[in-house]
């Protein structure tokens, strides 16, 4: 008995299937759910009639036998046109739908109401309705394209003067001015107003015609409180060396993760200074951090915000999501870990990190510290991080590979 249990032992794990080895995704989402099976049957195209064997080898039927004419465009504005099938054409259907396809044509068609064709065409007066008809004899700078000069204002013979040609504008000018007098401001200007720089129609030069979308309108009540002479010197300099206007840089997201005091030795004595560290970022892929450190905690603080915005550089994300793949960044005795992760998985990390993918635009990601986690240092090892991202694109071409994202380009990323 006990020889014959361990004989069906043997055989049942012999006709157990082996379990598949776990292996790790290459893609950070999840994997793609299998095909769900059709809700209807597939139907051939010789069933429908659409091909015509002969011999071995199907013929395609001619476009103008495929589907009968069954209601002229006219015939929609009068109710009283719309009969119903005959027998030639419910016999011309059955040579291209199935009985099926046919039952919901004719369901569907008893569904819709022939007032309704009739009266598609009417224009609405209620309060969301257009201001204009839809002939667009009226164009709504908003809504519709805007107004663009004519065609006829092309010159493709226009060019620019030459030095000669502007230095013959200006003499004319002192030819056609008395001697006795000089020339006033008010001249000047209309000299200036009305002095043509190209050689060619003057309608091509002052009203062009051209397909470049006009430029956004300024709205007042955002701009009042903006004045460049509240600018002081050291955003001046700042805007100077970045090329950001004053919005763009008020639009920065910028967070003080480290704050503290320092004393130094000096030759006067014991100095105290206010330490701060600053992360800015736009939410979007750009990403830096600035130090900055003085007597006063308020000057510190915008040291460290103006340092972190000249320092802000382009993140690599995934999706505008993640990272790619697994990191890491040491710095001194701080070691960090980064970890990719699936839609919706958040941000699981110190608080430090969690600013930093803030302000980065990071939403999915995953990190561990180890060895000492001193503020300072985990910044900085983050931000190492952050930048040896090896980008998937770049390795195919080192390696001479061409890598395409079937989700993209397929899926056209929906999945």
């Amino acid at each position: 008995m006990n020889s014959q249990q361990s004989f069906r032992s043997i055989v049942a794990n012999l006709a157990t299937p082996a379990r598949q080895c776990l292996r790790r995704r290459f893609h950070s989402a999840t994997p793609l759910r299998a095909r769900p099976s059709p809700k209807h049957k597939s139907v051939k195209a010789e069933d429908m009639g659409l091909v015509t064997a002969r011999g071995n080898q199907p013929t395609t039927v001619a476009p103008e036998s495929r589907r009968p004419p069954l209601v002229d465009a006219e015939s929609l504005a009068n109710p009283e046109t719309l009969k119903p099938y005959s027998e030639e054409d419910k016999r011309r259907l059955r040579k291209i739908y199935t009985p099926e396809q046919i039952a919901s044509i004719e369901a569907g068609e008893e569904a819709i109401d022939p007032d309704d064709l009739a009266d598609q065409a009417v224009m609405r007066d209620d309060s969301m309705g257009l201001e204009y008809f839809d002939d667009l004899s009226k164009i709504h700078p908003v809504i519709d394209k805007p107004v663009r000069a004519p065609e006829e204002n092309y010159d493709p013979n226009m060019r620019f003067k030459t030095e000669d040609e502007m230095l013959d504008d200006y003499v004319e000018l002192f030819r056609n001015s008395s001697e006795s007098e000089e020339i006033s401001k008010l001249d000047w200007q209309k000299f200036k107003d009305t002095q043509r720089v190209t050689v060619g129609k003057e309608e091509a030069e002052l009203n062009p015609r051209s397909y470049v979308a006009p430029e956004l309108p300024v709205i007042e009540s955002l701009a009042k409180g903006i004045e460049t002479e509240d600018i002081d010197l050291a955003t001046r300099r700042l805007m100077r060396q970045t090329g950001y206007a004053l919005r763009e840089i008020t639009s920065f997201r910028t967070k003080i993760l480290v704050q503290h005091r320092v004393i130094n030795q000096e030759r006067i004595g014991k100095v105290q200074r206010e330490y701060c560290l600053c992360v800015a970022g736009n939410g979007k892929g750009l990403l830096g951090i600035g130090e900055g450190k003085s007597v006063e905690p308020q000057n510190a603080q915008k040291m460290a915000r103006l340092a972190a915005i000249r320092n802000l550089v382009p993140i690599p994300r995934y999706e505008s999501r993640t990272i790619f793949g697994f990191v890491k960044g040491k710095v001194c005795g701080t070691e960090v870990e980064l970890f990719s992760r699936t839609p919706g998985f958040g941000v699981r990390c110190s608080q430090y990190i969690y600013e930093m993918c803030r302000c980065a635009g990071l939403s999915d990601m995953a990190a561990r510290v180890y060895r000492s986690r001193n503020p300072m240092n985990t910044i900085k090892a983050t931000m190492q991080a952050l930048l040896s991202q090896q980008i998937p694109e770049d390795v195919a071409r080192a390696r001479g590979k061409k890598l395409v994202d079937v989700r993209k380009v397929y899926y056209a990323g929906s999945v």
